[in-house]
């Protein structure tokens, strides 16, 4: 299960983060709402742990952008306040869950837990673009009438890319997303997955060509035939 923390207090924010990694949770944490929600756009989280007050954007707004989105990932709110306006907004705004600081492990977890098993009765099974379809179950892709099993790490590239087709993706947010926020792995890794990934997309003779934007990132794009 993988989490994104959305809190500007830092100490907070790991200690949320120690909580959640003690349960085999993975845990991405970052500071800022706009950077908050360019990773909950990813779509590979099982469940966002937001806080209300953010510097650039705060957590209201990133939930409303992510259900605009149709972004339906799980959201559990943070906040120091207590007002029952504040929750309404956050609820009214689209988050699942509201929880007061300070709050005991206890219930953190329990929350936690629960959007995650509501997240799995609406989880959505497969991911199209194009002449794509990867199944989130079994990490299979296919391509017409053929399929090709993935690796972990050719799965969640692939994954990364087909929540956000079309739009470039640079090498640090691949490492960030796939390998880990702390991870020790560099862009020669990134590249190495693309050219297996690739390889596979050509075996399915798939139009779906993962496209290197120079000096950005990748770009996963669609040639429509006749193009």
């Amino acid at each position: 299960m993988q989490v994104l923390v959305v809190e500007d207090d830092v100490r907070l924010a790991q200690a949320v983060g120690h909580i959640l990694e003690g349960q085999q949770y993975h845990v991405d944490l970052v500071h800022d709402g706009a950077e908050g929600l360019t990773w909950a756009e990813s779509g590979i989280y099982d469940v966002i742990v937001l806080d209300v007050m953010l510097p650039h954007m705060d957590g209201f707004q990133i939930v409303r952008e992510l259900r605009r989105k149709k972004i339906a990932t799980p959201v559990l709110m943070l906040t120091a306040r207590d007002a029952t306006r504040d929750k309404v907004t956050g609820l009214d705004s689209g988050a699942d869950d509201y929880l007061t600081k300070p709050f005991e492990t206890a219930e953190f977890l329990a929350r936690i837990r629960s959007l995650t098993r509501r997240q799995g009765e609406v989880q959505f099974e497969q991911l199209s673009f194009g002449d794509l379809t990867l199944d989130l179950e079994s990490c299979d892709v296919s391509c017409g009438d053929q399929s090709i099993h993935l690796s972990y790490k050719e799965f969640s590239l692939l994954k990364v890319f087909m929540s956000n087709p079309q739009q470039a993706v640079s090498k640090d947010t691949l490492i960030a997303k796939v390998w880990g926020y702390d991870s020790s792995a560099e862009g020669n890794n990134v590249e190495a997955y693309i050219s297996f990934l690739r390889k596979k997309l050509g075996f399915l003779n798939s139009r779906v060509k993962i496209v290197t934007l120079r000096q950005i990132g990748y770009k996963l794009d669609y040639e429509a035939p006749g193009a």
